[in-house]
């Protein structure tokens, strides 16, 4: 038997935001819950996928911690996490930050960190 030859190898599961927001389909839906918050019915009919398809993204989100879910009634509304969405703000920020200083690090004259009397 083949499968018994075969080593076992572990589904992907996406480790943190950053993971989970590389799939554009998961990109999809932040961005329209970045509007507002939604229900799944009302974000399968927005996009190319079904029902179920849409529902897996959304557990893989939630579990990623960047959306919340609220039950109403039958429906469960889904919206973002203010405080997942700020960190990752917050990670981007730092990010740019260190590559603009190291950029700026970069271009500067070789004796600008020489003051005025050593230049001379």
């Amino acid at each position: 038997m083949v499968s018994h030859n075969l080593p076992f190898v572990e589904p992907y599961r996406p480790t943190d935001a950053w993971d989970v927001l590389s799939d554009p389909t998961r990109r999809a839906i932040v961005e329209r819950l970045a509007d507002r918050p939604r229900a799944v019915g009302e974000l399968a009919a927005e996009l190319p996928i079904s029902r179920p398809a849409v529902s897996q993204h959304l557990k893989v989100l939630k579990d990623a911690g960047l959306v919340a879910e609220q039950a109403e009634g039958t429906r469960r509304i889904y919206q973002l996490d203010a405080i997942a969405v700020s960190a990752l703000r917050d990670q981007l920020d730092a990010f740019w930050a260190r590559t603009l200083t190291g950029f700026a690090d970069l271009i500067a004259p070789p004796d600008a960190d020489k003051p005025a009397e050593e230049k001379s």
